[in-house]
């Protein structure tokens, strides 16, 4: 069946927000002023199929050609285009469960059969390549995974990665990696998915890990004739981007490191706060990781959402309820906006718990 919206987005936007909220899905705003000195801003620029420095500056970042690039508004725009190209109406794509809502939203919208292949909960989330192949037919036409893995933040190592590729290859599938999250292992973090192979599609942005949402910097990596194609898929959708926000995200790009140790310090304080929480707490499990803003909680008994509204209409506290990513029995918190919000909200689910 096509879907028409997004629930996960609808309730985001209307019924996420409390005083005390862990339904955050990215680090904390961004101060302008901290970014130094700021780029002449200009309302109109030259921008055909993307803004040259813009590509030049992610290109960059993850060593490719700049041709490989295509750039969107954030990562769900480029999720979007990128299915967009790769997906007609009846095709079947493989998803990973547990799934962020928006990614089967989206391919639903556009009319893919989709099918969900495990990672399980006893297995902390693991991707398991043969849980893909299990699921994997002809008739597959592109398997999305997310890493880190939203919403428990496992790593998924190149090697498995790599395996789930030769499984693509052997239908002629793609595989599309959204990384969104992929720059919170801030120790050897790993390069992008898309050197891996050209079967291999990535998405990512600056919306998580850098506090600049509102800048709507997404960005694809593609093989050049599918970035080519992507371009073309997005004549349908817009013409171009609000160049004030390509110029600024360049000037974050240029200083991103500056910016992301900004945030290293807050969420590697809250992943403490957490490991403590999860030490002492009996009533919740989750999986173990050493990095990632998200992190998926398991009740030991009973469904999340009726804990959740206790605990906004009590507690004012709020977190994700885990039916948006198919398992009713979790829900997710996120960290890197503020260390005390974060450990009062923390000991208001505690508190909640009993």
């Amino acid at each position: 069946m096509r879907h028409k919206h997004s629930e996960y987005m609808h309730w985001a936007k209307t019924a996420s927000r409390a005083r005390f909220n862990l339904a955050t899905s990215g680090v904390g705003a961004f101060p302008l002023s901290e970014l130094g000195v700021l780029p002449a801003l200009e309302i109109n620029g030259d921008n055909s199929y993307g803004y040259a420095p813009l590509k030049a500056a992610i290109a960059q970042r993850h060593q490719v050609d700049p041709d490989c690039v295509v750039t969107a508004a954030g990562t769900s725009g480029a999720n979007y285009l990128a299915f967009a190209t790769l997906v007609n109406d009846g095709d079947e794509v493989l998803l990973e469960c547990p799934a962020y809502g928006l990614l089967e939203d989206a391919l639903r919208s556009l009319g893919a059969e989709v099918k969900h292949f495990p990672r399980a909960g006893e297995n902390d989330y693991t991707l398991d390549p043969a849980a893909v192949r299990r699921a994997v037919s002809a008739k597959t036409k592109l398997i999305v995974v997310t890493n880190l893995h939203n919403p428990s933040s496992v790593l998924t190592p190149e090697r498995v990665l790599r395996e789930v590729g030769e499984i693509a290859r052997s239908v002629g599938a793609h595989v599309l990696v959204d990384e969104v999250y992929l720059d919170a292992v801030y120790e050897n973090t790993p390069r992008s998915a898309f050197h891996l192979g050209p079967e291999f599609v990535v998405t990512s942005s600056l919306t998580k890990m850098y506090g600049v949402s509102g800048l709507r910097c997404g960005w694809i990596l593609a093989r050049p004739d599918l970035a080519r194609a992507m371009w073309r898929m997005n004549d349908v959708m817009a013409a171009t981007p609000v160049h004030p926000g390509e110029l600024l995200s360049v000037a974050v790009l240029q200083n991103l490191d500056k910016v992301r140790e900004r945030y290293r310090r807050i969420v590697t304080a809250d992943r403490k706060v957490l490991t403590a929480f999860l030490d002492r707490t009996s009533q919740v499990s989750a999986a173990r990781t050493d990095w990632g803003t998200t992190c998926f909680l398991r009740l030991a008994s009973g469904d999340a959402d009726g804990f959740l509204e206790r605990l906004r209409a009590e507690r004012e506290t709020s977190a994700v309820p885990g039916r948006f990513f198919g398992v009713p029995e979790c829900f997710r918190i996120g960290m890197g906006v503020n260390s005390e919000m974060f450990a009062e909200g923390l000991a208001r689910v505690e508190a909640a718990l009993g």
